[in-house]
């Protein structure tokens, strides 16, 4: 494999990651600050309809997809270093587990635990053919999603990406950008076709997803939950299309970035929440529209952030923690400057 080929793998990752978090704010938000219930007929009524036909189910499922990418990376590399990457992988998702464990009391539903655990159950599977990893996968995705498990769909997302991985699809993307238009085109038509039957149950008054919902409501949100693996295809598709163009790469770059600090960015996404909500006064005043501007104002504050960051350090804050948890010894922080004589 050539090393231009390994650089722009990784790099459609970061994005494919940063991509997802933009997205899992969104949605998470709403239940950490109470947002209220939008009023019949309103523009809130409306971005709520919005969020969950385009933005709920489809964001955590490319996140934990691609997580299930970063396992088999991993392990492969560390591998092929000549290093142990069982052991390596087992200390990392400890870490993982204990940084959850601390989230989780500040945020109920949080996502690192159950990928920690959920990451232990499939280390197994790394090992196995990939045609019987994809076959698993797929059969249990279909089943889940048919029966709106949303939770439980973490494991064949996960044991997906691990099959991504060993399939090498995110290594020369554009030798194969043909083969990547015709999966777009096909999710289009298929992602289109499941929005399309997921609007006609959209319930006529708007709802508290957090509070209970009625029959309708939840047949709505169901059926969310099962196309939302084929919307996430969709939108990989997508960006990776866009991304073959230089001045696309060049103006999401910022999102590249935000993608490299995934795990800092994802836990302070909210920190940046629970800060606004108790400096303002947040807490169950907050309605959707405000809640979508205090998500772009953390946008801001975090691409900045990123792209400022990683012009001098290699690593995000915590995922340099990370590593150190993982490796048991303290990597280089600060970017070596190579001077040219």
């Amino acid at each position: 494999m050539k090393p231009t080929e390994s650089n722009i793998r990784i790099d459609i990752l970061d994005y494919l990651r940063g991509f997802a978090l933009l997205g899992i704010i969104l949605v998470n938000i709403l239940p950490l600050l109470a947002v209220k219930v939008p009023d019949p007929g309103t523009a809130d009524a409306s971005y709520q309809q919005f969020l969950f036909l385009f933005v709920e189910g489809r964001f955590y499922t490319l996140f934990s997809f691609l997580f299930g990418v970063g396992f088999y990376l991993f392990i492969s590399r560390a591998n092929s270093k000549g290093k142990n990457g069982y052991v390596l992988f087992l200390r990392r998702i400890a870490a993982l587990f204990i940084l959850g464990w601390f989230h989780v009391k500040f945020h109920p539903g949080e996502a690192l635990t159950v990928y920690a655990v959920t990451g232990l159950l499939l280390l197994p599977f790394y090992k196995v053919k990939k045609e019987i990893n994809l076959g698993i996968a797929l059969i249990l995705l279909i089943a889940l999603s048919l029966m709106a498990f949303k939770l439980f769909m973490v494991v064949p997302l996960m044991l997906l990406g691990i099959t991504a991985g060993q399939y090498r699809v995110f290594e020369g993307i554009a030798e194969n950008i043909k083969k990547v238009s015709i999966f777009t085109a096909i999710f289009l038509l298929v992602g289109i076709a499941g929005l399309i039957y997921q609007y006609q149950y959209a319930p006529s008054n708007p709802f508290g997803f957090y509070t209970g919902v009625d029959e309708a409501t939840y047949t709505f949100l169901s059926i969310g939950i099962m196309i939302g693996p084929l919307i996430s295809a969709l939108y990989v598709g997508v960006l990776i299309l866009l991304l073959q163009h230089p001045f696309v790469q060049k103006l999401l770059s910022p999102l590249k970035s935000y993608g490299r600090m995934a795990l800092t960015n994802y836990i302070f996404q909210t920190v940046f929440i629970y800060l606004a909500g108790y400096l303002f006064n947040l807490f169950e005043s907050l309605t959707y529209l405000q809640s979508l501007i205090l998500c772009l104002t953390i946008y801001v504050i975090q691409l900045f952030f990123s792209v400022i960051w990683l012009r001098f350090f290699q690593y995000g804050p915590l995922e340099w923690i990370w590593r150190i948890v993982t490796y048991l010894e303290v990597p280089p922080m600060r970017k070596i400057v190579k001077e040219v004589h």
